[in-house]
């Protein structure tokens, strides 16, 4: 067994429940919490979602909806105006150009305002089971620090990690680096020394190296 392929058993291993951290019951929802989620916290959005969707359920709805209110809606994610924009433009492509249904390929899902290829990743992964890498922050960081890859930029990560696992891994995969990172592998202090993996990752001495003060370093999101 090669090094990524025993780190994403270790992985596996350590969070056997990881999923996506957005709460969501369709891919509107997903697709809408993962545009909100940018330079923010699944936290933070899963807290405004549900009167968002409360008010607006489905693409018709937002589609038709005042920025204004959309606004004092999501005001507590963080850059709020531009994602209200963004919001009620996607949704009102939705509904004019795909019968107001959420396209389920990466090629559609990136012309609406707002989705790139990591949002479509999230919601062709999460929402329609077709496989995809999705580069977020932690992805990004743990990949580096894995030696997986030696780039930030997120189109460069997609397609190393990649090439390094099959597609049917690809979804899974990224669930378990994103946990590992939000939880235990910190940007700035790494709980080195209480890391299911560090006998597997080559940047295991970066962080914390003792237990306790590693331990006192491991955070649970949704707690």
């Amino acid at each position: 067994m090669n090094q990524p392929a025993e780190i994403n058993a270790a992985l596996e291993q350590a969070y056997p429940d990881a999923q996506c951290e957005l709460d969501f019951t369709d891919p509107f929802e997903l697709l809408v919490a993962t545009v909100l989620s940018a330079q923010s916290t699944d936290r933070r959005v899963n807290a405004v979602t549900p009167a968002l969707f409360g008010r607006y359920p489905t693409p018709t709805a937002m589609a038709g909806a005042d920025q204004a209110a959309v606004e004092e809606i999501i005001h507590p994610v963080g850059f709020f105006r531009n994602k209200a924009v963004a919001l009620i433009a996607l949704s009102q492509r939705i509904v004019d150009e795909f019968d107001g249904a959420v396209p389920g390929t990466l090629e559609e899902l990136v012309t609406l305002p707002g989705v790139g290829r990591k949002t479509a990743n999230v919601v062709l992964g999460n929402a329609f089971g077709v496989p995809g890498v999705t580069p977020d922050t932690h992805l990004i960081r743990l990949a580096n620090r894995f030696g997986w890859v030696s780039s930030t930029k997120p189109d460069a990560v997609e397609q190393a990690v990649g090439a390094l696992f099959p597609p049917d891994e690809w979804v899974m995969l990224c669930h378990r680096v994103i946990w590992h990172g939000r939880r235990c592998c910190h940007a700035k202090r790494p709980a080195c020394g209480a890391c299911p993996i560090a006998d597997l990752c080559p940047s295991r001495d970066l962080g914390e190296q003792d237990p306790t003060a590693a331990a006192a370093l491991i955070r649970e999101p949704r707690a």
